[in-house]
């Protein structure tokens, strides 16, 4: 495959070229695509890590993680939940703690030996070096959403005392101030009355956000997309999570797209849609690598697992699909 560069920082693979001028419906990704989480959902997994280390495991974490090890675990396939990257975190540490190896260099191998079976993996991994019962049985993840320890400690750090009172209809155990706000909006209104005015009503998204999530940070730009017909994963059974294709080739038949891209920054996104187009479902992939701590590694990534169309941000896509 050869990515052609057709303007600065616009890459197009060579055949589809002439091809994604007959696109007709866009569908996006949220994290990473619409919004920036580097600083809102990615110091979620950084801060629910090292508190449950301390406080359930009393482990003092010498080492925080860092942002290349949640893009390295992502960048295998299978940790499209930030919960599920969380998990990975805290059995490494543990298990490195326990073996008294050096953190940094034991979850590297843990990452090595990751691929898009996700935690199952990491698991199988460590479970060659350690026995690690204890915090399986302890974190019992993933379990059920709404009653499970995890994932009840990423949200209300995540989502702060009032909005996780208002979507869980719970008391937070934390006061502080929560991450969603330090989500950064890439969409703008300008930009989506150019996708509108093309593409009318076929704008939607599949996105592993819930509903009440998307709605916080988007607010009244949520309204120009098909609501009705767009998937907030978060919401719905895990087994229909990234990179299951289901979602996606819903929603491409019911907003009646017989040219669709899919939008989105991960390797499930573009696992999901290269899977659609293998059974036969016609899709293009564009991956976004601007948001990205390492956006080379994110380009080098969306390149050799052969992307339709690799670009720095959505600001972009006017330009590719001739709107402007």
């Amino acid at each position: 495959m050869t990515l052609q560069e057709i303007s600065s920082g616009i890459f197009v693979e060579d055949s589809k070229i002439s091809e994604i001028k007959k696109i007709d419906g866009l569908i996006f990704d949220c994290d990473g695509v619409l919004v920036d989480i580097t600083e809102s959902y990615d110091s979620t997994i950084i801060q629910t890590t090292k508190y449950v280390l301390e406080n359930i495991f009393n482990i003092i974490s010498k080492t925080d993680v860092s942002y290349k090890i949640i893009e390295d675990f992502k960048a295998s396939g299978g940790f499209n939940d930030e919960v599920d990257v969380t998990y990975a975190c805290i059995i490494s540490f543990f298990a490195a703690e326990k073996l008294s190896k050096d953190y940094l260099n034991f979850i590297n191998l843990v990452i090595e030996n990751s691929d898009s079976t996700g935690i199952k993996s990491v698991e199988k991994f460590i479970e060659k070096q350690i026995d690690i019962t204890q915090i399986k049985e302890k974190l019992a993840y993933p379990g059920n959403h709404d009653e499970n320890i995890l994932y009840q400690i990423f949200d209300q750090i995540f989502y702060g005392p009032e909005l996780y009172k208002t979507i869980f209809n719970k008391e937070s155990n934390f006061s502080g101030t929560g991450f969603i706000e330090k989500d950064k909006l890439i969409l703008s209104e300008q930009l989506l009355e150019k996708f509108e005015k093309k593409f009318n009503k076929k704008l939607a998204l599949v996105t592993g956000r819930g509903f009440q999530s998307v709605k916080y940070t988007l607010k009244n730009l949520l309204e120009k997309f098909d609501i009705k017909n767009s998937r907030f994963l978060e919401d719905e059974s895990r087994e229909l999570a990234k990179p299951n294709p289901l979602p996606l080739q819903n929603t491409i038949q019911k907003i009646q797209s017989t040219t669709p891209l899919y939008i989105g920054d991960s390797m499930e996104d573009l696992i999901m849609a290269k899977q659609l187009k293998k059974d036969g479902t016609l899709v293009f992939f564009c991956g976004i690598t601007g948001t990205s701590k390492h956006p080379k590694e994110k380009h080098a990534l969306f390149e050799k697992n052969e992307a339709d169309l690799i670009l720095n941000s959505i600001d972009d896509l006017p330009k590719v699909l001739n709107l402007d």
